[in-house]
């Protein structure tokens, strides 16, 4: 018998709950807004900014609604980019998820 008691002629099914706390439920709801804003923008012909820890700060990612992600250097209060390079579609790839983000 896999996964439960057993008692002849019966089956019981347990499964252990652990409720979320209150931050992770805070930071699902927050990357959920995350994922809309994104999908709006995109869908409205207008680029997604991706800010990374992986990355200095006056540097992030465009994402454009034609799929390229760009490596930007941010001028001017974030006003100005200047484009450092264009991802190639593997490191798109990657991007996309370990953010979760799904190509349009």
């Amino acid at each position: 018998m896999r996964g439960g008691l057993f008692y002849p002629g019966k089956s019981f099914y347990f499964c252990i709950f652990v409720p979320m706390t209150a931050l992770q439920s805070i930071e699902q709801i927050g990357n959920e807004a995350v994922k809309k804003l994104r999908l709006q923008k995109l869908r409205n012909g207008r680029p997604f900014m991706i800010n990374s820890r992986d990355l200095p700060t006056d540097q992030c990612y465009l994402e454009f609604p034609d799929g390229t992600i760009q490596l930007v250097f941010l001028k001017n209060a974030a006003k100005e980019f200047t484009v450092i390079r264009t991802l190639p579609i593997s490191e798109e790839q990657f991007l996309r998820k370990v953010y979760g983000f799904t190509r349009l």
